[in-house]
């Protein structure tokens, strides 16, 4: 039976059901198979060089994809607006080969004091060893960001909300000022999943994903995902491949899997994590808590703008107290895991310290990073609330 449905036509929940499936070329199967590649065989010289010259839709080596990938990289690409995505092992692999692909030795880049540490850690101990200046920025800079501009500014670095604090950026703003000059505006946009924000509506030139959060969506599977304009495509695309960059097929299809119930997770994470967020901001334990969504988070006006929904990852700032009670606290929870990562169904707890260059930041409010899975909201809040009972110093 063909699948004859316009995969370009429909609300995207529809389309995230159906996109990268053609059960027609692979003997009626409703989920594009898992490929382990690495030699490819063509029938003739003739043929080969034709694959080689259409590297995107014709499969050529186990590297440089499979129908696995091909099926994961078109889903994600028409969820986020982009022209295409390149599927890579991991969301910093997506971070890297990005960055990368735009900068040499005495280049210029900027980016916000609120990034993942990782990406921090990219510019400080790998970018500045072949004479790469990184200046940080407020997040919340704006349209002002030009003040920051060098000759040989190449990119900005951002991600909004950012990592542990939440602050929203001005995207647009950022990207008005950046086009005209031809800086490239990177978003890590992996909070939002590419369903509440759509990058390019925003002006940005590529959109990073760390698919092992929502994308898979089960804690099972290292995946990236790179999403290009059709201007910078091509330069991230050999780029990847130079560094050798590529993702697992069967981590493709977790991914791909996961993105097929991904508006109906979203839209749970998020009422859950509200339901959470409004108990934990009436608790006398908790000084601030951190989400985009709510009006004292920094850039909230913006997200109301920009965002079209929240997902299930915020922080809280408790009110000051020893670090063994923190400790003790986390613990004592019994359905919030204590792990890195995010955006399976499971909730997540991690105790965070925030770096920043240019501010310091008030670390006498211990920082808690929740993100708030599919359980029943009741029994989250219950067993924080048994938690913070040792928060209270004797």
């Amino acid at each position: 039976m063909k699948n004859k449905r316009n995969k370009s036509s429909g609300n995207i929940d529809t389309r995230l059901v159906h996109n990268g499936r053609n059960p027609e070329e692979h003997f009626g199967a409703v989920n594009t198979p898992v490929y382990r590649i690495s030699t490819v065989l063509h029938s003739s010289v003739s043929d080969q060089s034709r694959a080689r010259k259409n590297p995107d839709s014709l499969i050529t080596y186990g590297r440089h994809g499979s129908p696995t990938s091909k099926a994961f990289e078109e889903t994600v690409a028409d969820l986020e607006g982009g022209y295409k995505t390149i599927a890579v092992g991991s969301g910093l692999a997506a971070i890297c080969s990005s960055v990368l692909a735009f900068v040499k030795a005495g280049d210029h880049i900027l980016v916000c004091d609120s990034v993942y540490s990782p990406t921090r850690r990219l510019c400080e101990l790998h970018l500045n060893k072949f004479g790469i200046e990184t200046t940080y920025y407020d997040p919340l800079i704006g349209k002002n960001i030009s003040d920051h501009f060098k000759p040989n500014t190449r990119i900005v670095f951002t991600e909004s909300p950012g990592s542990h604090s939440f602050e929203i950026q001005d995207i647009p703003a950022i990207s008005e000022v950046c086009r005209p000059l031809g800086i490239k505006v990177l978003l890590d946009n992996t909070w939002s999943a590419g369903y509440y924000y759509k990058a390019f509506d925003h002006g940005v030139d590529i959109s990073i994903q760390a698919a092992t959060k929502y994308y898979v969506g089960h804690s099972d599977a290292m995946l990236g995902s790179i999403t290009a304009n059709k201007e910078t495509y091509d330069q991230v695309r050999e780029t990847s491949r130079i560094l050798g960059y590529h993702a697992p097929p069967d981590d493709c299809y977790l991914g791909l899997r996961g993105i097929r119930t991904l508006s109906v997770r979203m839209q749970q994470h998020e009422k859950n994590a509200l339901e959470v967020a409004k108990w934990l901001e009436g608790r006398q334990e908790v000084h601030k808590v951190l989400h985009p969504a709510f009006k004292s988070c920094p850039g909230h006006d913006i997200w109301k703008r920009d965002f079209t929904g929240s997902s299930g990852l915020f922080s809280i700032l408790l009110n000051p107290v020893p670090d063994t009670l923190v400790n003790k606290m986390i613990d004592e929870l019994e359905l919030f895991g204590l792990g890195a990562s995010w955006g399976g169904f499971e909730s997540l707890i991690l105790r965070t310290q925030l770096t920043r260059n240019i501010a310091d930041w008030d670390n006498k409010y211990p920082c808690v990073r929740l993100h708030v899975g599919l359980e029943n909201t009741n029994d989250l809040i219950e067993d924080l609330r048994n938690a913070f009972r040792h928060l209270i110093q004797s």
